[in-house]
């Protein structure tokens, strides 16, 4: 009975949590979808965007650059053993634009920027300054959430771009200073190979990651324990919880967005 006790309160507690969590998330978006147009929203985003931005910015183009070494390096002996070294490109560019670039930069994300925003919302629950803001009659959500979710969501598809770059010269030095591949069919066939589709799929990922992340990191901050330990608790569940959405939101935009491509266009071959 105590077993059975135990899992049903923890049930609860977790259904009750995913219930608050879309309740946050739905002011959240209230507050966005009136506060764009005005000048003092993006204000106090702009401070936002150097955090996650500009601080992010090395981090993923290390990553990015890694990335595609170890993309290039793993495809060359397959490619060139079927004749196909000149499409090196293809697979590198197209792998790092349609999957690795937008999880990558997610991933980054929530581990340089997620883990920040809870620690520092955090700290302000346990110290009462949220209840601080709410008796001046100010909502915390749309003074604090509100522009570190718009920072997430807006400067996640620039740093996924960055990625793609620095990945994608990482690969070409590899193909054609290493291995001796031509560079110019190296561009070619990549330029023939990804296409617009490709790319906006790249930039709807990372817009739902960057967002994704936002909404936790700043949930886990506002309804963290009290105390230094639950401040740290709150960082590492901010961090496990994001990198467990961008993998199933990346599943599922991946299933849809695949279908739509099939419907519309049909089954195009990667190579060939």
């Amino acid at each position: 009975m105590r077993l059975i006790t135990t899992v049903g309160a923890k049930t609860i507690q977790s259904l009750g949590a995913f219930g608050q969590f879309w309740i946050f998330t739905a002011r959240t978006l209230r507050f966005v979808a009136t506060g764009l147009p005005q000048l003092k929203t993006w204000r106090r985003v702009m401070p936002e965007f150097y955090e996650v931005g500009n601080r992010t910015l090395p981090v993923i183009l290390i990553t990015g650059v890694f990335v595609g070494l170890v993309l290039a390096v793993q495809s060359y002996d397959q490619l060139a053993a079927a004749g196909f070294e000149q499409q090196m490109g293809v697979l590198v560019n197209l792998t790092l634009v349609k999957e690795l670039g937008p999880v990558l930069a997610g991933v980054m994300l929530a581990g340089r920027v997620g883990g920040a925003l809870t620690a520092e919302l955090g700290t302000m629950n346990v110290t009462e300054q949220l209840d601080a803001l709410r008796v001046m009659g100010a909502d915390p959500i749309r003074h604090l959430v509100v522009p570190r979710f718009l920072a997430c969501l807006l400067l996640t598809p620039c740093l996924t771009v960055f990625c793609d770059l620095a990945g994608s010269l990482a690969g070409w030095f590899i193909a054609v200073q290493l291995k001796g591949v031509p560079s110019e069919p190296y561009w070619f066939h990549t330029r023939h190979a990804v296409e617009m589709w490709d790319l906006g799929v790249g930039f709807i990922k990372s817009l739902a990651f960057g967002g994704a992340i936002g909404l936790i990191a700043c949930y886990k901050g506002f309804h963290c324990r009290q105390g230094a330990a639950g401040v740290g608790r709150a960082c590492t569940e901010s961090f496990v919880a994001s990198f467990i959405v961008i993998l199933a939101i990346d599943f599922f935009l991946a299933t849809f967005l695949l279908g739509v491509y099939k419907a519309i266009w049909g089954f195009r071959p990667l190579i060939g």
